[in-house]
């Protein structure tokens, strides 16, 4: 479905354009599902409250009426926080990059990103967060740096795009009654475990039908959003390319296509740093873990990239089922906004100001990274 949706949309946005978000029947359909999704939550907690309310002390009524708080307490609307863990940049830590994100921002119409965070993943993302809805943007360390200048620009203009197109996933709405559905589904799932008792035989069993219920509510709900989603990704990619210029945009989804080489050469590093192999210095590794990663992907030859871009269009490769197939994103930048010049450009000075902010956090990521990864 995913990869149907991907060619429908892009033969109607190489044909009509982009156009602005719109909410239709789907978008429609998706809302009124996720509102009966949180009233449901309340109502549970309301028939809890009053169950409590009305009953008698120690009686079964209130223990019942307890039970589905405690189920209103698991199966609340998620929100989302900023992990515990996570290697952060603040304002005052990164003001050139903030700098470059507030210019992004602008240009794209939205407002800016509250918070930074550093990952390994060859990949960039952004969500919200908390009742407040604080914005976060996450850096792959290895995919920064394997970029150009203006090639980060175009990443940063499409992320922002996200927030500017009506991304019903990243909404408040929708996106909370995905994450209830998906805990929903993740307590009510049979064991299927080997070796059970009677017990569990029947409890699996009793378990099966509201599993079922919740696993279709998913499923539609996916059927509902899922266009929409693919399309909101088709207009991050072009704003992506009205920020960066639509050649460096068009080269980014490229360098996605090296992602498995990259992750397999992390793997090859963390081995080297951990194993001491040849007299190899953990610490020169782990200081060293971005440039090498960008020198890897630098050095993948022509013939290897082309070979990559065929295989990936002939197997349908996309970032995930919420993205179209990369080889029709590509596509449709050429097509269509390949010849647009950027609107923010990064000179040598902030590149290299910006670079010296990410160093020290990106240390603290690769030692994450090369001491936690398994061999």
């Amino acid at each position: 479905m995913a990869a149907r949706y991907g060619e429908q949309l892009y033969g109607e946005l190489a044909r009509d354009g982009a156009g602005a978000p719109r909410l239709d029947a789907s978008g429609v359909a998706a809302h009124v599902l996720a509102w009966a999704v949180h009233l449901s939550t309340v109502a549970v907690a309301v028939t809890g409250v009053l169950l409590i309310a009305t009953g008698s002390v120690l009686a079964l009524q209130v223990l019942l009426g307890a039970v589905l708080l405690l189920v209103v307490v698991t199966l609340r609307p998620r929100f989302g926080r900023l992990p515990k863990d996570a290697v952060t940049l603040d304002r005052a830590a990164a003001p050139a990059l903030y700098a470059l994100l507030d210019r992004v921002a602008a240009a794209t119409g939205t407002r800016p990103v509250d918070v930074v965070a550093l990952d390994a993943a060859v990949n960039a993302s952004v969500t919200e967060y908390g009742l407040r809805r604080r914005r976060l943007l996450v850096l792959g360390l290895p995919l920064w740096h394997m970029l150009s200048p203006q090639q980060r620009i175009a990443v940063l203009g499409h992320e922002f795009g996200h927030y500017a197109n009506g991304d019903q996933r990243r909404g408040l709405v929708v996106g909370t009654a995905l994450r209830t559905l998906g805990t929903w589904h993740h307590v009510l799932r049979p064991s299927g475990q080997r070796h059970r008792t009677v017990v569990q035989v029947i409890t699996d069993l009793i378990m099966i039908p509201p599993w079922l219920f919740v696993l279709g509510l998913l499923y539609l709900l996916d059927h509902f959003t899922l266009r929409a989603s693919q399309r909101a990704e088709y207009q991050a990619d072009l704003n992506g390319a009205r920020i960066g210029s639509g050649a460096a945009a068009a080269e980014f989804l490229d360098e996605l296509l090296l992602a498995q080489t990259v992750a397999r050469e992390v793997h090859r590093q963390a081995v080297l740093a951990r194993t001491r192999n040849r007299g190899t210095d953990p610490k020169a590794v782990e200081a060293g873990l971005w440039a090498q990663l960008a020198d890897h992907a630098r050095d993948i030859p022509a013939h290897e990239r082309e070979r990559l871009r065929r295989v990936a269009e002939l197997r349908g490769h996309s970032t995930d089922s919420t993205h179209p197939p990369t080889h029709l994103r590509r596509t449709l930048l050429l097509e269509t906004a390949g010849a647009l010049p950027a609107s923010v450009t990064l000179d040598p000075a902030d590149t290299a100001a910006i670079d010296a902010e990410i160093d020290a956090p990106g240390r603290q990521v690769a030692h994450r990274t090369l001491r936690d990864m398994p061999l």
